[in-house]
């Protein structure tokens, strides 16, 4: 029998992997998870393909989000969802950060440009428990946790992408402990919006006496609207036409004098933002198992009806094929990004070891399960056929929003070499040699991958730096698809009806691990390519 996204989510939480204490039992646990589910089912989903035809607007200097968003957002803040893993201090729930990231994998199954903006406020909120002063935390949490306003994240400038040591924004003292920002960001989610009553932004900025580069970058706070009332120094000036989700406006944003607060200590401002990126790393990686999820549930209910051959196309084997590629690629998927935000949530309660782990998993759910989501989409317009071509099935959208998640909060090029030349190299793979050792007690058919696996972990902990760079995104592939089978086959050994799904990852899909371990060693023949 086949197993729904929320008996998956509940699986994950409260039998694969070890929640910590939170005072619900999995029957509690069980509740919320139905009641998220029949949130974003009932509120958010039916209006996700009108949003994203419509889309995002810009006219006269204001942005006008699609008209259905400005109900649904007005239902998120009245149910109180963005608060679930916020502190009870100011208003949250205090609950753990897995349950949180269950709330935002239903979210983006129903509609991912919408779930944008939830996604950066929750990682603001983070910031500010975590480095804003008492006065910072009492002004501005209430106001975020509640969802009256949304958090944005301003690193990128037109000449500083995923270079940030290159910003240019300048933070000028006012003489009374507050600044004026001035310089231009590009790419802000939600930057300017007509959902929230206002919008905190989080500026990575230059004082006057910073050092050049990385290390001379301060970390700012700036509302849209300032306190008495008035408009803040600050505006849109304007949004990008992209290829998907269109519904969430992705804005250039203007900082004109706007008066700003700083957040942390001086030239310490990367730290304090990393902390932000790392959270939202976590929820794009989710992202991309809740487009696997959505193109996954488009596909069953269409190959069920479509009756082709005298039977539904769910009966030829390799639209079965397909259908099974999907399934197995996102309930892996999800079972590593759940094992990575619970070790979140034990790492926060002092565990060293789930905080080692927790950096280690961080850039392989990031990449692994967002490249997964792309192709799990690109399955599902295949199973659509032509119908998955045109805009009506809802299939094309799936796939065109997908394709921002292996972009953005750092390519997945980015991760690869995080995880190569920073995670990986701590404690020199050992504590993925042990993660590999009880994937080999759970299941010894997986030997032959994880014989490859641990070859190329020997090989990249050797090689030179620019040959492991060269080998990086394929040693993060055999990592993402080795892990993802040793957690199914966990699965299975606990629950029978995951049992068929484990057989079919581990017979059809595994073996890509060992042809990404055998790429890591060609690093010679790409460099080979490099023009002179």
């Amino acid at each position: 029998m086949s197993t729904t996204q929320t008996e998956d989510i509940l699986f994950a939480l409260t039998r694969l992997h070890a929640l910590p204490d939170c005072g619900l039992g999995e029957d509690d646990i069980a509740a919320l998870l139905e009641e998220m589910r029949k949130f974003t089912e009932g509120v958010i989903e039916p209006g996700r393909l009108e949003a994203d035809r419509i889309g995002a607007r810009f006219a006269d200097g204001a942005v006008t989000c699609p008209p259905g968003y400005r109900a649904a957002y007005a239902a998120w803040v009245e149910a109180g969802w963005q608060g679930v893993a916020a502190g009870e201090e100011h208003g949250g729930q205090g609950l753990p950060f897995a349950l949180w990231t269950a709330m935002s994998e239903l979210l983006a199954t129903a509609d991912m440009a919408f779930s944008l903006c939830p996604l950066l406020t929750c990682g603001t909120i983070e910031v500010l428990e975590k480095y804003g002063t008492p006065a910072q935390s009492a002004k501005w949490l209430p106001e975020l946790i509640s969802g009256r306003w949304n958090g944005t994240m301003c690193l990128t400038e037109p000449q500083a992408g995923s270079d940030l040591s290159t910003v240019r924004t300048r933070a000028e003292p006012l003489g009374d402990g507050r600044y004026a920002l001035h310089g231009q960001k590009i790419y802000i989610t939600y930057g300017a919006n007509d959902l929230a009553a206002n919008t905190l932004h989080f500026v990575l900025a230059r004082l006057p006496d910073a050092p050049p580069g990385s290390r001379g970058i301060s970390l700012f706070a700036t509302p849209t609207i300032l306190p008495d009332g008035t408009l803040n120094a600050l505006r849109c000036g304007g949004i990008e036409h992209k290829l998907g989700i269109h519904g969430s406006p992705t804005c250039t944003m203007l900082f004109e004098g706007a008066v700003a607060e700083l957040i942390h200590e001086p030239h310490r401002g990367l730290p304090a933002m990393f902390a932000l990126m790392n959270n939202a790393r976590l929820q794009v990686g989710v992202e991309g198992v809740a487009v696997g999820a959505r193109a996954l549930h488009l596909a069953q209910a269409y190959a069920a009806d479509r009756i082709q051959g005298g039977r539904p196309i769910a009966r030829h084997p390799d639209v079965a094929r397909m259908l099974a590629e999907m399934r197995a690629m996102t309930l892996a998927g999800r079972f590593l990004a759940y094992e990575a935000v619970i070790a979140a949530d034990h790492a926060k309660q002092g565990d060293t070891e789930a905080e080692a782990k927790l950096a280690l998993l961080t850039p392989i759910v990031k990449a692994w399960c967002t490249d997964r989501g792309v192709e799990a989409a690109n399955l599902g317009v295949q199973v659509h056929g032509g119908m998955g071509f045109v805009e009506g099935s809802g299939a094309a959208q799936v796939l065109r929003d997908s394709r921002i998640a292996p972009i953005y909060e750092g390519t997945n090029g980015i991760q690869a070499l995080d995880l190569v030349t920073r995670k990986l190299p701590r404690d020199q793979g050992a504590l993925l040699r042990r993660m590999l050792a009880e994937a080999r007690a759970t299941d010894a058919r997986l030997g032959p991958a994880l014989d490859a696996l641990e070859a190329a972990t020997r090989w990249i902990l050797a090689a030179p730096a620019e040959e492991v760079a060269a080998s990086a995104s394929a040693y993060l592939e055999a990592c993402g698809w080795v892990l993802g089978a040793a957690l199914l086959a966990r699965a299975a050994r606990l629950d029978a009806r995951y049992a068929p799904i484990a057989e079919f990852y581990r017979t059809r899909l595994l073996p890509r691990a060992q042809a990404h371990a055998a790429e890591v060693t060609g690093a010679a023949e790409v460099l080979a390519l490099i023009p002179a």
